[in-house]
């Protein structure tokens, strides 16, 4: 029973036991997933961190693999210096005397990233998955005009998707309007949630709040992370932590936007929650990516797909 007081998206997290919360489309995607997880676990429950990787995990040592693409980050773990989030959201977590242990997969496509997560799910027993998405593209179901950047998104939500042996799988996004970077158009993204809302999956939408434990940890580690990798920043997470301090519009927090214009607004602070089916189901072409072992592979059935599209839908203005 769902209750006006409680988003669905909790209330069914808030019933599982252990919860493994993963980044669905790499890169810095985990950090989105952070202030749920911190709430979870100062609710009790046992939360476990994972994160769809684009470091080289093949360099490292044999002993941190716990199962084939499956790799167990810690702070110490031995790597090169240089970009390496999950690493370094451990230390983080170390820093602030959290369990420190981040799960890495390496970017392969479907066949294999099930696997892996099959594997992790068993080795850590957990009940529900959470994929958390830095932006809004894994809800985009294929024939619209920009996809954003959709292979590692949907390479875990097909992953995922296959793993019905977990009670409970959902996806939540946070970054409201950031993926306009890649071409998204966001009245779609809208009119996409109304239709998995008509078929049972969406679960709500719910704010950071900014004066909250897990608001003001969430930016503390947004910035751990940007003085790790001053020259790479994460746009997504960076242009969140701005909206949750109050800063509105074009706002310069890196080089890497430079040439765009950004919309920093209070949207971004709010996560979107749906179900994994009901997202799957929406989605018209993931039974395709079924067979892929490679990131690349994802991309030529993307553009398969979109090649025997009759039309695309076509970008549509907010109307106010």
């Amino acid at each position: 029973m769902t209750s006006l007081l409680q988003p669905p998206l909790i209330t069914r997290l808030l019933a599982a036991e252990r919860i493994l919360v993963a980044g669905a489309g790499g890169g810095f995607d985990v950090y989105a997933g952070l202030p749920i997880a911190l709430a979870l676990r100062a609710a009790g429950k046992e939360v476990h961190l994972a994160n769809l990787s684009f470091t080289h995990l093949y360099g490292l040592p044999g002993e941190v693999w716990q199962a084939p693409d499956v790799a167990r980050i810690e702070p110490d773990t031995a790597a090169p210096e240089g970009y390496f989030p999950e690493r370094t959201l451990a230390r983080w977590l170390r820093l602030h005397g959290m369990p420190d242990t981040v799960w890495a997969f390496p970017a392969v496509g479907v066949k294999l990233l099930r696997e892996a997560y099959r594997g992790l799910v068993a080795h850590l027993g957990v009940d529900a998955v959470l994929l958390v998405d830095g932006g809004t593209d894994i809800l985009m179901r294929g024939d619209e005009a920009g996809l954003g950047t959709p292979e590692e998104d949907m390479a875990s939500l097909a992953a995922v998707a296959g793993l019905t042996e977990v009670p409970e799988r959902l996806v939540a996004c946070l970054g409201f309007g950031i993926d306009a970077h890649h071409g998204v158009n966001h009245a779609l993204v809208l009119e996409n949630l109304a239709a998995i809302d008509r078929a049972g999956g969406y679960l709500g939408a719910f704010s950071i709040p900014r004066g909250s434990r897990e608001g003001a940890l969430y930016l503390d580690a947004v910035e751990h992370a940007r003085a790790a990798f001053p020259q790479h920043p994460s746009i997504v997470n960076g242009s969140v932590a701005a909206a949750l301090r109050g800063e509105f519009g074009d706002v310069r927090f890196t080089e890497r936007t430079k040439g765009g214009q950004l919309f920093v607004n209070p949207l971004m602070t709010l996560y979107f929650g749906v179900t994994v089916e009901a997202l799957a189901a929406e989605n018209r072409y993931l039974d395709r990516l079924e067979h892929t072992v490679q990131t690349r592979q994802i991309s030529t059935v993307i553009e398969e797909f979109r090649d025997e599209l009759p039309r695309q839908r076509p970008p549509r203005q907010f109307p106010h």
